[in-house]
């Protein structure tokens, strides 16, 4: 090499060094680590404006960032374009002396603490550090730059501080967050989500709110308001809801679209848009004018998976009058809300049309039924079990559940519902507690515990709320049933004061409202992170969201869920993010198969015909034959529903909606017919079960969920769920309940069994016993 190489070289290094020096010159915390005059001046002049950024960097956050969700990514061990420079320069290393170098920069505190306030904490200096070691060793050559410092370390001529500039630089590739940490928080503030929607905020609105309890008429005067409206858009929690308010619309002379996530239907027929339009909350648009909005079930803003939706239609609907309906627990939080959008809140209060009273006796035995009764369980396999019982004593009964599609509950409503049709019970879930007009006399709960999702997604029981108590029980004798007056109570003797004291107390005042990261907040995020997973963004972005006390981010994990599953496949960010958000079952396995089939089949730009569709459904279905048989075409049911969403979201991916809902419409009939023989499928689920197996219990579910049930307040300890093991841990029966093999409801049906049993052995044993005796004394007297 020449001299006036080695020159150039050893002057651009020297420079290389000298640069990095400067602009990490709060690193030199020892006075070891000054080289040279020039250093010491720069560390002198410069620590004002370093101390005076991180001032502002501390008051900018409200909170440290859970480090824990930082990914670090993996650096490629490529040689640095000037070779093998470093070693002509100097000498080769020893990788033995720069373990041990390493190994003594880690352990300098001084170093810790300077890169905690570059954003290291322990966990991240801890993750670097391995990585950059790893690079360290393993690369062939060193950068010139590093490999000098690294001799002059060895020699002599440097302190190991001096590794610093070089360490951080590797840390902040590895964790790219660092760089733009202050962007992050920035971006994930929520705090005045009032100022996402400017269109509400240019025009003065008029918000009325129409409080009362269930069957107050509230929404009905709301309605009115709407019909009488040059333009309305009604927005509620349901799709039979939705749907009632359309039908009701068009009935009264007003035309009305429909607008669901799986439905588009327009009353014109060329498809201009009505000036009315009945929608699903997540659907209504924040962007068109209206004269009046009617937000329904206002009290679901708290709700911890879909209260965004609420916050988005209250803030950002554009319209002159907002009519909200709902609890009266959330009318002081809705003023407070508005109080921030400077619109003031006028209540309207509205009392109960129909009197409903709770009896003093419980129903204790399926033997004292009568019509008009409503047996509200919270399994499917407790609905299955008291249809059974009730077929075995000769009536007829309807039945309801969350995963029904709408055309069947509303098949199982009407039917419930007629006078002239011989069922006169029903058997439902609290998917009775709205949606749907039913003539009930009395409300029975069967059970007063409810399986419920924790924040870790964990199964656990827990009692039902007043707020849901009271939905539930609010169902009884409803203004436009034949009952003008309703009754509630419980099955069991036992659940009976419990439920009083449910329904004595006040329902909780609503405090905060949900809300949820955006597409363009997340699509901003992955532009400073490019590299990292959507779940990854996702929880970064809630772990730096700031939100202040009225507020609540929603629970992500079902987003999580469905990003993870679809991480390997090859998407743009925008079409990950809709894919996520799409509303799907993740307990039921076809339904997830089918998400991920559609998303791969997405990402290779191939359009999912009809065709492809019933290959994959195995369209023709036949009526089931078994339990098992229709949960499997209720999963179908929920495929088709995502095929449907996805289409109006990817319209030349999924170009065949209408055939799809035509099927939908069939395979709707088809499980109507399974529910309506529900009691002969259970028959043959039990007749096909193997010995010692529950034939009712759930399909294979995705992932642990351990049960920890919980017990009421002030409720006697060995009561709460009227089956006496509870408390018995260590017993069998406890275990079969918490292990979901067993519910409550059977496990009180067999211990009466086993009793009625072992007295007629006792009985038994002492009629032999008594036989024996008379004929010894036969004996004696012969």
């Amino acid at each position: 090499m020449s001299i006036n190489r080695c020159m150039l070289l050893f002057s651009r290094v020297q420079h290389r060094i000298c640069a990095i020096s400067v602009r990490n010159t709060n690193a030199l915390v020892d006075s070891r680590c000054v080289h040279s005059g020039s250093i010491t001046f720069l560390k002198g002049s410069l620590s004002g404006s370093v101390s005076t950024r991180q001032g502002v960097s501390s008051n900018s956050s409200s909170r440290p960032p859970d480090t824990s969700l930082f990914v670090p990514l993996s650096i490629k061990s490529d040689v640095g374009s000037d070779g093998a420079v470093g070693a002509e320069l100097t000498q080769p290393l020893d990788k033995n002396e720069l373990l041990k170098m390493l190994n003594k920069f880690y352990k300098r505190k001084e170093m810790q603490k300077i890169a905690a306030d570059q954003g290291l904490d322990a966990r991240l200096f801890h993750q670097a550090f391995i990585s950059f070691r790893k690079y360290v060793l393993e690369i062939s050559m060193l950068s010139a730059d590093l490999h000098i410092i690294f001799n002059d370390i060895c020699c002599g001529a440097g302190h190991i501080d001096d590794l610093y500039p070089y360490f951080m630089r590797h840390a902040k590739q590895i964790f790219p967050m660092l760089d733009c940490m202050e962007d992050l928080r920035k971006i994930s503030d929520l705090r005045v989500p009032a100022n996402w929607y400017p269109e509400a905020r240019a025009i003065q609105r008029k918000v009325i709110f129409h409080a009362g309890p269930t069957n107050s008429g509230k929404t009905h005067h709301a309605i009115q308001r709407y019909l009488a409206a040059k333009s309305g858009v009604y927005c509620g929690p349901l799709k039979l809801l939705a749907h009632e308010i359309f039908e009701k619309s068009n009935n009264a002379g007003v035309p009305c679209d429909l607008v669901t996530g799986e439905e588009r239907t327009f009353v014109d027929e060329e498809g201009r848009q009505a000036e009315h339009v009945a929608c699903t909350i997540e659907m209504c648009s924040v962007t068109t004018p209206y004269e009046v909005a009617v937000i329904d079930e206002i009290q679901m803003i708290r709700d911890i998976s879909r209260g965004w939706a609420w916050t988005r239609a209250l803030l950002g609907l554009c319209a002159e009058e907002i009519h909200v309906c709902g609890e009266p627990a959330a009318i002081n939080f809705v003023t407070e809300l508005m109080y921030t959008t400077g619109e003031e809140v006028e209540v309207r209060n509205y009392k109960r049309l129909t009197p409903f009273s709770i009896l003093d006796h419980a129903v204790e035995s399926l033997d004292n039924l009568r019509p008009g009764d409503c047996i509200v369980c919270f399994s499917k396999n407790d609905i299955y079990s008291i249809s059974r019982q009730i077929e075995i004593r000769g009536l007829e009964c309807a039945v309801i559940y969350g995963s029904l599609p709408p055309g069947t509950k509303l098949s199982q409503a009407k039917k419930f519902n007629d006078p002239e049709d011989p069922c006169k019970i029903l058997v439902a879930t609290d998917a009775i507690g709205m949606g749907l007009n039913l003539s009930i006399k009395r409300i029975i709960f069967n059970s007063l515990v409810k399986p419920n999702i924790n924040e870790k997604g964990e199964k656990e029981l827990d009692t039902i709320s007043t707020s849901q108590a009271l939905q539930i029980a609010g169902r009884a004798g409803r203004f436009s049933s034949i009952f003008k007056e309703g009754e509630v109570t419980t099955m069991h003797r036992d659940d009976l004061p419990i439920l009083k004291e449910i329904l004595s107390r006040n329902v909780d005042a609503i405090e905060t409202a949900g809300l949820h990261p955006t597409a363009e907040q997340i699509e901003m995020f992955a532009y400073h992170l490019p590299d990292a997973t959507l779940s990854n963004l996702i929880d970064i972005f809630v772990s730096l969201s700031q939100v202040d006390g009225m507020y609540f981010v929603c629970n992500i994990d079902d987003f999580k869920f469905l990003a993870d599953m679809i991480q390997h496949i090859p998407l743009n960010l925008r079409s990950r993010y809709v894919f996520c958000t799409a509303p799907i079952n993740k307990k039921q396995p076809f339904v997830c198969t089918s998400f991920l089939k559609f998303a791969r089949q997405f990402s290779r730009d191939e359009p999912l015909t009809f065709d492809w569709v019933c290959r994959h459904v195995s369209w023709p279905l036949v009526p089931p034959k078994n339990i098992k048989d229709l949960v499997h075409l209720e999963a179908v049911h929920d495929v088709l529903d995502l095929y449907l969403w996805l289409s109006y979201r990817f319209m030349d991916m999924f170009p065949d909606a209408n055939h799809v809902r035509e099927i939908q419409k069939e395979l709707d009939s088809i499980i109507q017919v399974g529910v309506r023989n529900i009691t002969r499928l259970i028959r043959a689920t039990e007749t096909n079960a193997p010995p010692g197996t529950n034939p009712l219990s759930n399909q294979r579910r995705l992932g642990p969920s351990p049960v920890s049930p919980r017990r009421v307040r002030g409720a006697p300890k060995a009561q709460d769920s009227g089956v006496e093991g509870w408390q018995l841990d260590k017993s069998l029966g406890s275990r079969l309940v918490q292990e979901g093999l067993l519910t409550p409801d059977l496990l009180r049906q067999l211990q009466k069994e086993w009793s009625k049993v072992h007295r007629q052995e006792e009985e038994g044993v002492k009629l032999v016993a008594g036989n024996n005796k008379t004929k010894g004394n036969k004996k004696k007297k012969k």
